[in-house]
């Protein structure tokens, strides 16, 4: 896994072999943030992700400025890594919660400019998070919402669905 742009650009982060979490792609991950160079000045923005994993987006959003990023990761073996790599990076602005992405959202009070989640594509669930995400208006007037799921789920009928991206086995759905 490597960080592909801002300060930290080309820094490779090592996950352990032993991880079950599946990392965006690098080639996911770079098309997706062009587009939100197209639409945000990354310098100050708030972001949350859920469902985090190895934490790489948390850390590309953290190297391109962004000034809050909070990241929710329930397996504590992923907290612990995120931690540590946070810690080796120097991105203290980064905050790590531990614990089930839906119980926090139910406690947040928060606003993000940009909400960012990739839960386990076979988690049940998954078509609630959107719906979370509104009902309990985490997103600032112009934020966006993005969901990284497989190729089964469409949420185009979704009231706040703006478009679908695809990249190979990536699909992304943007909410506003």
């Amino acid at each position: 896994m490597r960080i592909i742009s801002g300060e930290h650009k080309g820094r490779r982060i090592p996950v352990p072999g032993n991880f079950k979490a599946r990392p965006t792609t690098d080639f996911a991950k770079e098309a997706l943030f062009n587009i939100l160079a197209n639409y945000f000045d990354f310098t100050g923005i708030s972001v949350l992700d859920l469902f985090s994993g190895t934490g790489s987006i948390s850390y590309e959003f953290a190297s391109r400025g962004a000034e809050r990023v909070d990241l929710v990761e329930n397996n504590p073996r992923y907290s612990e890594f995120i931690r540590r790599t946070t810690q080796n990076l120097g991105l203290n602005h980064i905050r790590i919660y531990k614990g089930d992405v839906f119980r926090f959202i139910l406690k947040l009070r928060n606003i993000y400019d940009i909400i960012f989640a990739d839960p386990p594509y076979d988690l049940k669930n998954i078509p609630e998070v959107p719906d979370l995400i509104f009902k309990y208006n985490l997103l600032s007037d112009e934020g966006w919402f993005i969901l990284e799921h497989g190729r089964n789920l469409d949420f185009s009928g979704h009231l706040h669905f703006k478009e679908l991206r695809r990249y190979g086995s990536v699909h992304f759905s943007i909410f506003q």
